[in-house]
């Protein structure tokens, strides 16, 4: 199973790079796991919020074929705990899932047309963190569950 974080524009803070890079290389090799960045659309401050979410849709298209399992990271998604996430990626693993792409949207969210492809939305959070933070988070908490799925002791709860 392949697993891609999608993000808008790159992350210009170091010491976030640094420790995505640092979860990401204890990733299981058999994930995959790879983060595809977005540029950020031409003459963004022209475009209203809804065409923006639009322009920045049809790049998030781009980087996933029809058979890709699409889950958005939005603050209406489901929240989960640890355990339960890494129960989610054990479930797509057993069901033979070739492709996980879990989207981070722009600063305005999602288009309609991002919502209805979709297959699900989840929340790390009901607060709001910056676009960098959420990598850094995500990257940890799939390092958190490939942990959980072996049984480690780096959980506790």
């Amino acid at each position: 199973m392949r697993i891609n974080l999608v993000c808008i524009g790159k992350t210009d803070d170091k010491e976030i790079a640094e420790r995505v890079s640092y979860y990401r290389s204890r990733l299981p090799k058999h994930w995959n796991f790879e983060i595809t960045e977005i540029p950020d659309v031409k003459q963004a401050k022209n475009l209203s919020p809804d065409l923006l979410k639009k322009e920045e849709g049809k790049l998030f298209l781009q980087t996933c074929e029809n058979s890709d399992l699409i889950v958005l990271l939005d603050e209406k998604g489901k929240q989960y705990t640890s355990r339960e996430f890494a129960g989610k990626i054990e479930h797509w693993m057993n069901s033979s899932v070739k492709k996980v792409a879990f989207f981070i949207g722009g600063a305005y969210g999602f288009s309609e047309e991002i919502y209805e492809r979709a297959n699900e939305k989840m929340s790390l959070s009901k607060m709001t963190f910056t676009h960098q933070m959420i990598r850094l988070f995500f990257a940890e908490q799939l390092y958190r569950a490939d942990q959980i799925l072996q049984g480690k002791p780096y959980h506790n709860d």
